[in-house]
């Protein structure tokens, strides 16, 4: 939420001037909700691969064991990694589109 926060407040004159000539507050809430849903996919997916990467390492030093990765496991993970984007999100994003353009584009 930290990251979207931050996103919205070096882009207000972007927000302004996007507004300004004729962005309407859906398309300002959808193209920030998309960003925090992305910034979070890819977390996950990173995520994923390195719980692989540790699992081979694991592996390799402990052979009696074996790693047993579940498919639904792994859609679990991105599903709810994409979920996080959209709670997080939507307070920034609700926020961006309801700036006024003036007072976007006077904004230093």
């Amino acid at each position: 939420m930290n990251v979207m926060i931050v996103s919205v407040t070096e882009r207000v004159h972007e927000i302004g001037i996007r507004m300004a000539v004729g962005a309407r507050q859906t398309d300002i809430m959808q193209q920030f909700l998309v960003e925090a849903v992305l910034i979070c996919l890819s977390g996950g997916i990173l995520g994923i691969l390195f719980s692989f990467v540790i699992g081979e390492f694991f592996s390799i030093f402990i052979t009696d064991w074996d790693m047993i990765y579940s498919v639904q496991t792994i859609i679990v993970a991105c599903v709810f990694s994409a979920v996080l984007g959209v709670v997080f999100g939507f307070i920034p994003s609700f926020n961006a589109s309801r700036m006024h353009p003036v007072d976007s584009l006077s904004h230093d």
